[in-house]
């Protein structure tokens, strides 16, 4: 069968955070910095967010920086064509092509051609029209400028532009890519060559404070958002103009008073006390490049913007400007509550453009299988009545397939393999049991088997472990391990042990036409309880069963994806992609497809017969810890040390979801079985629920005091089951969690979350270990719970 369609426009993944109006850029740069900014002159959709009065959608009209009145229109003209002549005479071309697009200035007065229009405003100005420049200020830039040698992008800094690039693995083959300029270091740092006053520093930032502080409370809780982006922008400007002494004093003074979920952060800030430690620092980089976004109310905005214009605050002002994107919306202010549910990625929350793609969550229609009667249900048409009542159990597995969900994804959306006879038995057999499934609920709560891993002296902690436990044909069950060692180990949890295929040889010597030849193919001298695959040179972090249990992958710190053949326990293919640790693979629920996240901040899509990627989805600023297949296979969802949930379209690449809310780097992922909601868990201990379609945080669950490392829901949605490093498995009602949603306009526009302030309702159970952490869980048809971990002695 045919994979996806490896052309340019596919291939490439969108920046993470597009500006309003921009449309997705193929991204390209090294995997060290998924997500860069290239100082470039304002493109259009900066008219377009300056513009956006109504809605609050886009950034706020950005009124000139406070500071003296602007002169006179004809001065005005005057000072910048007195500017440009000087740019011209000392050879600085691109400082002045950057100064007349930016000034809108297209007449032909220095006798050269004219410009053509880039459709964007003065930075500073609403309208961008010469009259409202802040002429002395434009001048001193350009000036600074050219004293330092004509460095452009301290001119083209000035506007808060983000271009987007993406990691591509060298030597790509078969996906076409528009290759940009990798952003140059310098260029990044130069945006801090602001010529302030250091000693002033604190005093702006404690006259914020203060201000903030003594602000009505409705407007404080929105407001107080600022000081976190401030505080490192400020410090970064200290210490890259080599203030170093006043750097280390405003750290000092003002670090304790940032959120503690900020924390790790400020840790790796702290060390960069020098101009030559920002140099190459991927930290660094994050918070330059990536505009930290904030969602305020426009009442909450215009008391900021008047403060500061009053005050006449312009390094806080070009800092809000340059570094900050202001998502405003209109209507009441956000509460402490609400705001502290969402707030705590690396960038800020999620701007509300990002998610309001249309994304079909719904599920595919399943093919129509005739589903035939099993030994139980023989002997059951051999009493009296029997037959009437298995009748109606039989229609209404069939009837499930033969319903189309409106909110599902068009049939042919995405190339699928076709149903092999296998693949139509496994679906069967899949039915059958559902027939048989035990009813979960709060009256009705699951039997757990949990598997502990003892003696794992192959590097002491077992990194990942992968269970398959289903009723299969030829009843077979197997439990999979990836360790510090380099090998991936599978054991058989039944009394049937793992065999291999016998060899070409004497499979030549079996009758085919035979009843049993699935039996006879299998060497019973190979037979054993546990099967080691080398292949790997590094440990092995994330290892997924195919859905026909036939294939095994496994990802490793080596940079490769491995595909396993559980028929001869052999390596079939090594997957070379990533250029650094590889933290997660996972197969898609039809097969084919697969997904991998790594050191490289990126996600990669491959398909088992293509030894490149098909997608590589560039967007997050920190590696991607987790992956997750959504159960109609058209999207993907990832998790990410920069600590966001990004969901991804298969089809084109695109980043239609982007969810923000959890404290710490994100570890596990699960959809519901009906693909509408999506729940994560992290190192805050947190569990937190999404709706999928509306793009929004609907429950937060609280009760572990560890990594979230394990989620699953049971086969028919109603339970949530979530394991954790403090050795506990907790079972959450699902239903209750997600019944009675608030998903009106409002909520959806705004982001006015109000969840349930005591989540310990909605606990079922909880179920704990003596001294093992639990790594993952799995919900077998007949919803029995199978969760496994690595015993620990301390």
């Amino acid at each position: 069968m045919a994979a996806l369609h490896e052309e340019p426009a596919e291939v490439t993944a969108v920046k993470p955070d597009p500006e309003a109006g921009t449309p997705p850029q193929p991204p390209t740069a090294p995997p060290a910095a998924a997500v860069a900014a290239a100082p470039v002159a304002p493109p259009a959709a900066a008219a377009e967010g300056e513009a956006a009065g109504s809605g609050g959608d886009a950034v706020p009209p950005k009124p000139a920086a406070p500071g003296p009145a602007a002169s006179p229109a004809a001065l005005d003209r005057q000072t910048l064509v007195a500017v440009l002549q000087f740019l011209r005479r000392s050879n600085l071309r691109e400082s002045e092509e950057i100064l007349r697009r930016e000034a809108r200035l297209l007449g032909d007065d220095l006798g050269s051609a004219a410009l053509s229009p880039t459709g964007s405003g003065l930075q500073g100005t609403p309208g961008g029209d010469a009259d409202s420049i802040g002429g002395e200020a434009l001048l001193s830039r350009v000036t600074a400028a050219a004293a330092i040698g004509g460095n452009v992008a301290t001119v083209a800094s000035s506007s808060p532009t983000v271009a987007a690039v993406a990691a591509v693995p060298p030597g790509k083959v078969g996906a076409s890519v528009v290759v940009e300029d990798q952003p140059d270091v310098s260029a990044v740092l130069s945006a801090y060559n602001q010529q302030g006053d250091p000693t002033l520093y604190e005093e702006y930032y404690s006259g914020l404070k203060h201000f903030i502080e003594c602000s009505l409370d409705c407007h404080r809780a929105e407001l107080s958002q600022l000081f976190y982006p401030l505080f490192v922008h400020m410090y970064l400007e200290l210490v890259y103009n080599q203030h170093e002494s006043e750097a280390k004093s405003f750290f000092e003074r003002f670090h304790g008073d940032q959120e503690c979920y900020y924390q790790d952060d400020l840790r790796v800030l702290s060390s960069l006390t020098k101009k030559e430690h920002m140099k190459g620092n991927e930290t660094m980089l994050d918070f330059r490049t990536s505009k930290f976004v904030l969602r305020i109310s426009r009442d909450s905005y215009q008391l900021l913007k008047r403060h500061l214009q009053e005050k006449q605050n312009n390094q806080i002002w070009n800092i809000v400007q340059e570094h900050l994107y202001i998502d405003i919306f209109d209507g009441m202010p956000r509460s402490k509550q609400q705001i502290d549910a969402m707030v705590g990625s690396l960038a800020g929350e999620a701007k509300r453009e990002a998610n309001k793609a249309k994304v079909f969550f719904g599920l595919l229609k399943e093919p129509e299988f005739d589903v035939p009667l099993d030994d139980e249900d023989e002997e059951g048409e051999n009493e009296e009545g029997k037959p009437k009542k298995k009748k109606p159990k039989k229609d209404s597995v069939g009837s499930k397939s033969k319903k189309q969900d409106p909110n599902a994804p068009p049939q042919n959306r995405i190339p699928l393999p076709e149903l092999k006879d296998s693949d139509k038995l496994d679906k069967v057999m899949n039915m059958k049991e559902a027939a048989r499934r035990v009813r979960l609920g709060p009256e009705c709560l699951p039997s757990i088997c949990f598997y502990t891993f003892l003696n794992a002296y192959q590097g002491i902690k077992i990194i990942d472990i992968t269970l398959n436990k289903e009723r299969r044909f030829d009843d077979s069950s197997m439990i999979v391990g990836g360790f510090a060692d380099s090998t991936v180990r599978v054991w058989s949890v039944t009394p049937k042990k793992l065999r291999s295929v016998k060899t070409a040889a004497d499979l030549s010597l079996i009758d085919k036409e035979s009843d049993d030849v699935l039996e006879r193919i299998m060497d019973e001298k190979t037979a054993s309880e546990l099967k080691i695959l080398y292949g790997h040179s590094g440990p092995v972090y994330g290892t997924s069963f195919s859905p026909d249990r036939n294939y095994l992958l496994s990802c490793s710190e080596d940079g490769t994806v491995r595909l396993w053949s559980l028929q001869t326990f052999t390596c079939l293919v090594g997957y070379k992609g990533h250029n650094y640790p590889v933290w997660d693979t996972q197969f898609s629920p039809y097969g084919y497809y697969f997904v991998s996240g790594g050191h490289d901040r990126v996600a990669r899509l491959w398909a088992t017969d293509h030894y490149q990627p098909l997608r590589i989805f560039a967007g997050h600023l920190a590696d991607v810890t987790c992956t997750r297949f959504h159960p109609n296979s058209n999207y993907v969802a990832t998790g990410s040390a920069d600590r966001t949930i990004r969901l991804w379209d298969v089809l084109n690449g695109n980043c239609v979801r982007i969810f923000t809310g959890h404290k710490g780097p994100i570890h596990s992922l699960a959809f519901s079985p009906n693909g509408r909601f999506l729940a994560t868990g992290a190192t805050d201990g947190r569990v937190l629920l999404w709706d999928i379609g509306h793009g929004l945080m609907v429950g937060e669950l609280k009760g572990h005091t560890d990594t979230v490392y394990a989620l699953r829901f049971s086969r028919d949605g109603e339970i949530l089951a979530s394991g954790s490093m403090d050795n506990t498995v907790r079972l959450w009602d699902a239903v209750k969690a997600f019944e009675d949603l608030e998903t009106d306009d409002f909520t959806t526009a705004t982001g006015h979350i109000n969840l349930p302030e005591n989540s310990q309702d909605l606990l079922l159970g909880t179920y704990m270990t003596k001294s093992t952490p639990v790594i993952h869980l799995h919900f077998t048809r007949r919803n029995l719970l199978l969760a496994a971990g690595a015993y620990s002695s301390q």
